[in-house]
C-alpha cells in the first residue's frame, strides 16, 4: 500500500493554503446513528403519534362510484339520422370522451344542485338558511328579506364549483364504460349525489336530442313556404309558357307530334294507292294496244256485265258459225246474226273503255289526294320546327319545376322525420351500475399506514439532524484560524512519496484519550524547519483504483458497429455504462480538476498518463481515462507518445480496417500518424514513425497545433514509456500534469519508486496515481487465449 504518512517536498505554494477535504465515512455515520439509536427511536414514536392524531383529525371522505354505458352506435329508429355517426375506433373513442366531458358540464350540474338542493348545504358553500340573525329575527316577528337574484346566482355559482371538485370521471380503456366517482362527507350523500349526476346526465343527452329535432324541424318548417311558393310559380310559368306556344297533348307526347305522325302515315297510304291506280291504268291501256283479247283485264273478269257481254258474243258468233255453214254470205238472218256479234263486240270494247275511264279519275283522284296530303304535311313541318325550338325553353322550365318540386318534397319529408324523431330517444347511454352507499372511507387511509410513515419519516428526520449537526461541528474544527496552529515540519531528506511502510518501521498503536484524538495531525507536527518555510510542500497526488467491477470486456473487431471507429470495440475492458458516479469516475474527476489547475487557465490541458512495467495497463487505463472525460462532456484528443511499443496504434489502425474517411486534419508527419475521429467524441493521433526525438518534436507540433485551432478541451498522451529517453524528457517540458498508473501485479511502492526516479524535476506535475488491478486478469486471459 502507498503511504501517505509522510510529507512529499517541492510542492506548489498554494498547497499550503489548501483547506482539508471532508468527507463521509459509511461506517462512522452508522456508529453515529448507533449511539443515537435511542433518541431516533424516540422520535419515530412520536412522529408515528403525530401522524396518527393528524389522521384522526382529517375530516373523512366517502366516494360513490356509478357506472355509465356510453355507447356512440346509437339506436337505429329512423333510416336517416340527424347526425352521422362514428364508424372508424378512433371516432368512436372521441364520441366516448366528449360524453364523458358532457357529464361534467355546467348544465348537467346545475341541473344536480337544483334536484338535490345543493344550494343550501354548507359542504358545498350554501346556507342552511336558519342562520342565528334569522331565528332572532323570527322570534321578534320580523323575516329576512328574500335573497336577490346576483346572491341566488353567486350561491349557485360557488355550489357548481364546490361540486365540480367533488367529482372524478374516469373512462376504462378499450371500452365504453365511463366510471362517475362523486365523494362527500357523508356516504349516503355521496351514493344520492352520483345516481342523481348520471340520471341528470342522461335527462340533458335526452334533451339535447330532442332540442336538436325541434331546431331542425323549425329551420325546414321555415323554409317550406318559400320552397312552396318558388314550386307555385316555377309550375305556374310553365302552364302559361305551353299554352301559348300551342304544347298540347297527351302525357306520352304533344298533339303536333301525333298529327306529323299521323300526316306521314296517311301521305305514305295515298302514294301507294297512286301507285296503285297509275299501274292498273298502265296496264288497261297496255291490254288495250295489244291484240290480245282486251276483256282479259282484272277488272274486266270480275265485272258480272262484260261476263253476260262476253256470254252473248259467244253464243252470237256460234250461231253465226252455224249460219254461214247452211246460208250465203248474204243472207239476212246471216247478216243480222253478223251485225249483232259486231255489237256485242262494240259493246265489249265500250264497257272496257269505261273502266279505262274509272281508272283514269281514280288516278286522278290519288294524285290529287297525294299533293294534299303532302301540302298538309309541309305545314305541319314548319310548325314543328318551330315548336321544336320553343321547346328548349320548355325544357328549361320543366327543370326548374322538378328541381323545385324535389326540393320541396325532400324538405317537406325530412321537416316530418325531424318532427317525430323529437319524441324518439335514441341515445344508447344507460346506466349499468347504481352507485351505492360506500362502507369504507377512501380518505384518509388506514391509521396503520399513518402510522408507518410518522414513524420513518420521524426516524429520517431526527437521523438527519444528528448527522448534520456531526458534520457542523467537524466543520467548525476544520475551519479554525490557522493561525493558533503551529506549522507542520518534515524531515530534510524526504525527497519522495509516498513510501512504502515497511512493518518492521511501523510502530505499534498507543492508546490516546478522547480529547487527543479529536485534535488533528497538523496542530500535533512539530515547527517548520527555516529551509522548508521557503520551499513549502507539493500537493499530494489523488489515488484512485482500477478495478474489474469498473469494466465490461468486449472482443475486439467481432462488434464492431461500422459506423466508424469505436474504442469500446478493441476488445480492451472499457466503462461500463450507465454509471456516472462511481468512486473511480469521481476520482477521475477531481485528477482533471487539479490537471486544470496545473495548467495555468489554459483553454487546452494536457495530461500524460505514465506507467512501470511493459504491460498493456497504462494504454488501457489511458483510453478509459479519456472514455470518462468524453462521458462527462469533454472534447478529448488522446495521443501515442510510445513509438516503440505503439499498443494503442496498432489497436485503432489495423490492416484493411481503417478509411481515408475517418482521418482527421491533424498530422504528426505520416498518412497513418493521421488523426482519427471516433465514434465515442475522442479523437486519436497513432505514434509517429523514427526514433524518439523526431517523434517527440512531432507530437509538440500536434500539440501547438491544436491549441492554436481550439478544438479539444483535454489532451492525453498515452505514454512516453518509462525509463523517459531524451526525447521523452522534452516532450514532459511541455505538458501540464503527470498521471502515474501502478500495476498490482507488481509491487507498487517499488513501481513508484522507479516513475518518481525518471521523472526527476518533473515530478512536481504528478497529479494522481492509478492503481491498476485489471493488469493480472489482462495478462492472465493472454497468455492463456481464454478470448471467445
Amino acid at each position: 500500500m502507498l503511504d501517505y504518512n509522510q510529507p512529499i517536498d517541492r510542492a506548489g505554494p498554494e498547497a499550503s493554503q489548501r483547506k482539508p477535504r471532508a468527507g463521509v465515512n459509511v461506517l462512522e455515520l452508522a456508529n453515529l446513528l448507533w449511539r443515537r439509536k435511542v433518541a431516533i427511536t424516540a422520535a419515530a414514536l412520536l412522529g408515528a403519534t403525530l401522524a396518527v392524531s393528524i389522521g384522526k383529525s382529517v375530516t373523512p371522505r366517502y366516494t360513490a362510484t356509478a357506472q355509465l354505458y356510453v355507447d356512440p352506435r346509437e339506436l337505429q329508429l329512423v333510416d336517416r339520422e340527424l347526425t352521422p355517426r362514428a364508424q372508424d375506433v378512433s371516432g368512436m373513442s372521441m364520441v366516448v370522451e366528449s360524453q364523458a366531458r358532457l357529464i361534467t358540464s355546467n348544465s348537467v350540474l346545475l341541473q344536480v344542485i337544483q334536484q338535490a338542493g345543493l344550494d343550501k348545504d354548507p359542504e358545498f358553500g350554501g346556507g342552511d338558511g336558519t342562520s342565528l340573525m334569522s331565528s332572532l329575527l323570527g322570534l321578534i316577528g320580523l323575516h329576512p328579506r328574500a335573497p336577490s337574484a346576483a346572491e341566488t346566482k353567486e350561491v349557485q355559482l360557488a355550489a357548481l364549483e364546490a361540486l365540480s371538485r367533488h367529482i372524478a370521471i374516469r373512462k376504462t380503456e378499450k371500452s365504453f364504460i365511463v366510471d362517475v366517482e362523486v365523494w362527500s362527507t357523508d356516504p349516503a350523500k355521496a351514493a344520492m349525489l352520483a345516481n342523481t349526476l348520471t340520471n341528470a346526465y342522461l335527462a340533458e343527452s335526452r334533451s339535447s336530442q330532442a332540442s336538436a329535432a325541434r331546431r331542425a324541424t323549425n329551420d325546414l318548417s321555415s323554409r317550406l313556404k318559400e320552397l312552396r311558393d318558388r314550386l307555385r310559380n316555377a309550375e305556374t310559368a310553365l302552364a302559361t309558357y305551353k299554352a301559348q306556344n300551342n304544347f298540347v297533348g297527351t302525357q306520352d307526347a304533344l298533339i303536333s307530334d301525333q298529327q306529323l305522325s299521323a300526316s306521314n302515315q296517311r301521305l305514305s297510304a295515298a302514294r301507294a294507292a297512286t301507285m296503285d291506280a297509275q299501274a292498273r291504268l298502265d296496264q288497261i291501256e297496255a291490254s288495250r294496244r295489244s291484240a290480245a283479247d282486251a276483256g282479259a283485264i282484272p277488272e274486266a273478269l270480275q265485272s258480272p256485265t262484260i261476263a253476260n257481254l262476253r256470254a252473248q258474243y259467244a253464243d252470237a258468233r256460234k250461231k253465226y258459225a252455224e249460219q254461214a255453214g247452211e246460208l250465203g254470205p248474204r243472207h239476212p238472218a246471216l247478216r243480222q246474226t253478223e251485225k249483232q256479234v259486231e255489237d256485242l263486240k262494240r259493246t265489249i270494247n265500250e264497257e272496257i273503255d269505261r273502266f279505262a275511264q274509272s281508272a283514269k279519275n281514280d288516278l286522278t283522284r290519288a294524285r290529287d289526294f297525294e299533293a294534299s296530303l303532302n301540302r298538309a304535311l309541309e305545314a305541319q313541318k314548319r310548325q314543328s320546327v318551330q315548336l321544336s325550338q320553343a321547346a328548349v325553353r320548355l325544357r328549361e322550365l320543366e327543370r326548374e319545376a322538378d328541381a323545385s318540386r324535389d326540393v320541396y318534397q325532400s324538405f317537406l319529408k325530412r321537416s316530418r322525420e325531424t318532427e317525430e324523431q323529437e319524441s324518439l330517444n335514441t341515445s344508447a347511454a344507460r346506466v349499468i351500475g347504481e352507485a351505492t352507499v360506500p362502507q369504507r372511507r377512501s380518505f384518509p387511509p388506514a391509521m396503520s399506514l399513518f402510522a408507518m410513515i410518522g414513524f420513518v419519516f420521524g426516524a429520517i428526520a431526527a437521523s438527519g439532524w444528528f448527522v448534520a449537526a456531526e458534520l457542523l461541528f467537524a466543520g467548525a474544527i476544520a475551519t479554525a484560524p490557522t493561525s493558533a496552529r503551529p506549522q507542520r515540519t518534515s524531515a530534510p531528506d524526504a525527497t519522495r512519496v509516498p513510501q512504502r511502510a515497511r512493518p518492521s518501521e511501523a510502530s505499534p498503536p498507543q492508546p490516546a484519550s478522547p480529547d487527543v484524538e479529536r485534535i488533528p495531525l497538523e496542530l500535533a507536527a512539530p515547527p517548520l524547519q527555516p529551509a522548508m518555510v521557503e520551499k513549502p510542500l507539493i500537493e499530494k497526488p489523488l489515488i484512485a483504483r482500477f478495478q474489474e467491477a469498473d469494466v465490461i470486456h468486449t472482443l475486439g473487431a467481432i462488434l464492431a458497429t461500422g459506423g466508424g471507429v469505436d474504442l469500446t470495440r478493441l476488445g480492451w475492458p472499457t466503462l461500463r455504462p450507465g454509471f456516472p458516479l462511481t468512486t473511480l469516475l469521481n476520482a477521475w474527476r477531481d485528477m482533471r480538476a487539479a490537471v486544470a489547475r496545473r495548467s495555468g487557465g489554459r483553454a487546452m490541458p494536457v495530461v500524460a498518463l505514465v506507467g512501470a512495467g511493459k504491460t498493456s495497463g497504462r494504454s488501457v487505463t489511458a483510453l478509459n481515462f479519456a472514455l470518462a472525460a468524453a462521458r462527462d462532456g469533454a472534447r478529448v484528443l488522446m495521443i501515442d507518445a510510445d513509438h516503440q511499443a505503439r499498443v494503442l496504434s496498432n489497436k485503432v489502425i489495423r490492416p484493411g480496417k481503417s478509411e481515408p474517411s475517418r482521418l482527421g486534419w491533424l498530422s504528426i508527419g505520416s498518412k497513418d500518424a493521421r488523426e482519427i475521429k471516433t465514434v465515442n467524441g475522442i479523437s486519436v493521433l497513432p505514434a509517429a514513425e523514427g526514433d524518439a526525438g523526431k517523434a517527440a518534436d512531432a507530437i509538440r507540433k500536434a500539440i501547438a497545433q491544436a491549441r492554436a485551432a481550439s478544438g479539444y478541451d483535454l489532451v492525453i498522451l498515452d505514454g512516453p514509456a518509462m525509463p523517459l529517453a531524451a526525447g521523452g524528457r522534452k516532450l514532459l517540458d511541455d505538458i501540464d500534469s503527470l498521471v502515474a498508473v501502478l500495476p498490482t501485479c507488481l509491487d507498487v511502492n517499488d513501481s513508484l519508486e522507479e516513475i518518481l526516479t525518471a521523472l526527476g524535476p518533473a515530478e512536481r506535475k504528478l497529479v494522481g496515481v492509478v492503481l491498476d488491478e485489471l493488469t493480472p486478469a489482462i495478462q492472465t486471459r493472454q497468455r492463456g487465449k481464454q478470448y471467445a
